[in-house]
């Protein structure tokens, strides 16, 4: 017998990216919480699960869904594996529960006679029977007795105890037949990267800046010696500009000049000269061997190693000459050098695309990657990759993570917010943010609301670099050391992942007039530093980092809400753990250059507290405690301390609360 089109509805599956074209991305360890909207026509009673599996396995396994509001169901699933999966629902209608559903609210209600209830009775009696025929072994045997026992009663009220029974239930929604089951095609993709991939703190540095003495040009092995510190300082990235050779025409000099010293080294994104190309480490900076014991010794201490990927190269690469066809050449048929007016690069040549060989390169660019992973490289910050094509992307992050799932694509793209996502989208694990150009408790509260959409978390992880060697924002030029202190621990609580670039634990903030450039840029300068020297602000980004460390409730981007104050300098936000255990209440004051005062309204349901419940604070970065309620009054002094970090302690009783009074 045929039967009618299932009126199951199953739809906004979450987490999606556009629908299921591309893989949302988890985390290995943490579950995948799966939300859909699951409906029909009528008041029958629906049942869901999700059917997940590895994407390299056959068979699916099941985990269950429960309606959570208004026809919104949610389930999980463990992500085990550094790997990609597979996941989709089914939905049906759960006649046996929708028939309970009716029987119990008959029963409760009154009224109806005892033949009606037995005739009622009987519609689920039948539903048991059919249920205890599919079934098997032991549950056929408890159905079976819960038949009988219905056969001896003779109210309704005690043969809706017996029916009632989540056991039983279950037994027989395992069993009972699904005729009108619908699944959601086509199955959806999520990538499970490793931890990392969320939740890292990174540093920026160059390795030709860690000579012993000034004037020097550094090795890897001298910049092997700061790795202790970095691990000291709670840093587990450790990202290095090019470090490949470097080419001499049209090398920049001191601020991007084009009349260089014979002393300046150039940019390091001027990459290829006659030692080689993106395969090869610059001779000055020492041999691939010396680049494996900085890895290895890395990797000791519990660092990552993220190397840079421009796609870019100097009038001097190989490819030049071997590979004209990948350049764009004007009509005069010279090579087209690279431009971001009014910034020149006269030292750059930009990789042509669009050009009849690109296999060939597509290739070759696979292979630059390849070999630095041969050699323990497992995360890429990858250059500008906004001006290059996204199918590019989409083709070799995936054949990367065929063989190596546990590789990380950070996107330096401050571009367009659509091309954004959209990197995020074909791949990257991680990506550059607006962050350093949002100042003002609405732009903060603004962003991170857009970051932590659905949408966004399905597939973009963002990383709060609070300066870069090409962005020294205002807020950092005029602020002085307060602003480095605020924009640190905005960075370092608001999203999981964040990073600095070298000298910013000692305030460095000398720009370029009417710009946000370095002035004296490490880009075209070797940089000596006393990191030492009185002023820096060391001990508190080891604290922070401490903090992030001890603290899940850091190391997730969503579980974030933002609490309203009575001053606009005030940003107030909580941050949470995904099972609530771990709270904390982090206040900033967003002017470095004023003290500022007012009160802190906490709603206390939000935080698992009654109305009118008293609770204990402590500051994290001072280890000051305080009483606080719904209404609390905070001072922060910018040359002080420009932020509290506040974990939520317990709740106090009245007469604690008398005895020791609201600490402010």
């Amino acid at each position: 017998m045929s039967t009618p089109p299932s009126s199951i509805f199953i739809e906004h599956v979450m987490p999606a990216v556009d629908d299921g074209r591309y893989p949302a991305k988890g985390v290995v360890g943490t579950p995948c919480v799966v939300t859909a909207d699951i409906f029909r026509d009528g008041h029958g009673v629906l049942g869901a699960e999700i059917l997940w599996r590895e994407a390299s396995l056959d068979d699916f396994q099941r985990a269950p869904m429960a309606l959570a509001d208004n026809d919104r169901w949610v389930g999980r699933f463990p992500l085990d594996q550094n790997t990609r999966y597979v996941f989709t629902l089914e939905a049906w209608t759960d006649h046996y529960g929708s028939w309970l559903y009716d029987f119990a609210k008959k029963v409760r209600a009154g009224g109806a006679t005892e033949g009606e209830l037995a005739l009622d009775l009987l519609e689920g009696v039948k539903l048991i029977e059919a249920a205890s025929e599919r079934a098997t072994g032991v549950a056929q045997k408890r159905l079976e007795s819960l038949l009988e026992s219905l056969g001896r009663e003779a109210t309704a009220r005690r043969a809706l105890v017996l029916t009632s029974d989540q056991e039983l239930r279950g037994l027989i929604a395992a069993a009972a037949a699904r005729p009108d089951l619908v699944r959601r095609e086509p199955v959806l993709e999520l990538t499970a990267d490793r931890a990392r991939a969320l939740y890292s703190t990174w540093y920026e540095l160059f390795p030709r800046s860690q000579a012993p003495v000034p004037g020097r040009h550094g090795t890897l092995r001298e910049a092997e010696h700061r790795l202790p510190e970095l691990r000291d300082l709670g840093f587990d990235v450790v990202y290095l500009p090019p470090i490949h050779p470097l080419g001499t025409a049209f090398k920049k000099g001191k601020n991007n000049s084009l009349t260089p010293a014979p002393d300046d080294p150039g940019s390091p994104w001027a990459i290829g000269g006659p030692a080689g190309g993106h395969a090869a480490v610059e001779p000055k900076l020492g041999t691939i061997e010396d680049f494996d014991h900085f890895v290895a010794t890395a990797n000791r201490l519990g660092l990552d190693v993220a190397l840079d990927f421009a796609i870019q190269a100097s009038p001097d690469h190989p490819w030049v000459k071997k590979h004209p066809q990948w350049f764009r050449h004007r009509p005069d048929g010279t090579i087209k050098y690279a431009e971001n007016p009014p910034k020149k690069y006269q030292d750059v040549y930009p990789i042509h695309f669009e050009n009849s060989d690109w296999k060939a390169l597509w290739e070759a660019l696979h292979d630059v990657l390849a070999f630095w992973i041969a050699h323990g490289v497992t995360v890429f910050r990858v250059d500008n990759p906004h001006t290059k094509p996204l199918p590019f992307w989409h083709w070799v992050i995936d054949r990367i993570h065929e063989d190596h799932p546990e590789v990380i694509f950070l996107s330096e793209a401050f571009t367009r917010p659509k091309m954004m996502k959209a990197l995020a989208k074909v791949g990257f694990t991680q990506s550059y943010t607006y962050f350093t150009w949002r100042n003002t408790a609405e732009e903060l509260t603004e962003y991170l609301t857009e970051l932590t959409s659905p949408e966004m978390l399905a597939c973009y992880r963002p990383n709060f670099f609070a300066n870069t060697p090409d962005i020294l924002p205002e807020i950092l030029q005029t602020g002085g050391r307060p602003a480095f202190r605020q924009r640190l621990i905005l960075a370092a609580t608001l999203s999981p992942s964040y990073g600095i670039y070298s000298g910013y634990e000692l305030c460095e903030n000398e720009a370029v007039p009417g710009t946000e450039e370095y002035f004296n840029s490490e880009k075209y300068e070797l940089k000596y530093r006393d990191f030492d020297a009185p002023g820096n602000i060391k001990p508190l980004i080891a604290r922070v980092n401490e903090i992030r460390r001890a603290h899940p409730a850091l190391q997730r981007l969503d579980g974030v809400r933002f609490y309203e104050t009575d001053n606009p300098n005030l940003l107030l936000y909580r941050k949470a753990s995904a099972d609530g255990k771990d709270q904390l209440i982090i206040a900033v004051n967003l002017d470095p250059h004023h003290p500022h005062h007012g009160t802190a309204f906490v709603p206390l349901e939000d935080l698992g507290f009654a109305e009118g419940a008293s609770f204990e604070v402590e500051d994290l970065l001072t280890g000051a405690t305080w009483i606080w309620s719904d209404r609390n009054y905070i001072r922060l002094d910018p040359e002080i301390e420009s932020a509290h970090i506040l974990r939520v302690g317990k709740r106090i009783k009245n007469h604690l609360l008398k005895e020791t009074g609201t600490v402010a």
